[in-house]
């Protein structure tokens, strides 16, 4: 497709919000996940996805729950489909309860591609999140703009995860995808409204979020590690929906941990690897 000329003006634009760590955010994203808060107050990996939230109102969202774009990211005519496709984060200082931070975000590229199928846009979202005595951690998201679906993706079957892999099971129900898109301050309707999301989006049913299912693998890959996450990534693969089991696996390999989530007919839905700092400085 051609480029569109506002795509070339977009680029390093930034954006700046503060927020802070509450107790609050962790109590609810602890319940909502079904696990202990942490003892110590330190948010756990992606937790700070709950932070920074901009609500607006009615007049101002799309048909699909998400903001409007033309403001800070920019229209992308024809191309009303907006997907998280997966992300990159680096760690440096813990975020505690009490902490106040700040989020920098930057606009650091655009491209148009014409894919099977059809017209896309690949954006590429810069944060940068910090304490008031330093960078806590960067992020590159990247976002996928497409015209309405035609099919779903092929089944992606892998071979089996090796000997000794660790394996959680989650039942991914619609009480979970309203919390977490509350916590989360996400309104988009394919995770809360299965009407439009059969009719407008063309998927069978509720779609569980991707950053959920990054969380868990993150989750997962720590404690097979010991020690804090000092790089993350993730690429979503396919759908995973409501109501049906999801297998989280992870293991070590290279010096990394590798992870992934399968649904019930071992399609990879999420695949993402963790690395971890040789010595990690004291957290302070």
């Amino acid at each position: 497709m051609a480029e569109h000329p506002g795509f070339a003006a977009a680029i390093g634009r930034t954006e700046r919000r503060e927020d802070r760590v509450t107790p609050a955010l962790l109590s609810r994203m602890a319940a909502t996940l079904d696990v202990p808060p942490p003892a110590d107050g330190t948010l756990p990996p992606l937790w700070h996805w709950g932070m920074f939230q901009h609500w607006l109102a009615p007049d101002r969202l799309g048909a699909d729950g998400h903001a409007r774009r033309g403001g800070f990211l920019p229209d992308t005519p024809g191309l009303e489909r907006r997907m998280w496709a997966g992300g990159r984060l680096d760690f440096y200082l813990p975020l505690r309860a009490g902490d106040a931070v700040s989020r920098t975000s930057t606009i650091t590229a655009i491209e148009a591609k014409h894919g099977a199928s059809g017209a896309l846009v690949f954006l590429t979202l810069r944060h940068e999140i910090a304490r008031p005595d330093g960078l806590a951690l960067t992020e590159e998201q990247d976002l996928v703009f497409r015209a309405a679906p035609t099919g779903l993706r092929p089944a992606n079957h892998v071979p089996p995860a090796p000997p000794g892999a660790s394996r959680r099971i989650v039942q991914p129900d619609a009480v979970l995808l309203f919390r977490y898109s509350a916590l989360t301050g996400n309104a988009h309707r394919i995770h809360y409204d299965a009407d439009f999301t059969r009719g407008s989006e063309g998927y069978p049913d509720l779609v569980v979020h991707g950053p959920l299912q990054a969380t868990w693998l993150a989750a997962l890959a720590a404690s097979i590690a010991g020690r804090r996450i000092g790089r993350f990534s993730f690429l979503a693969r396919r759908p995973a929906y409501v109501g049906r089991t999801l297998t989280l696996e992870a293991w070590e390999e290279e010096g990394q941990v590798s992870a992934r989530s399968l649904d019930p007919n071992g399609a990879v839905c999420m695949s993402a690897s963790a690395e971890f700092p040789r010595d990690a400085p004291d957290e302070t």
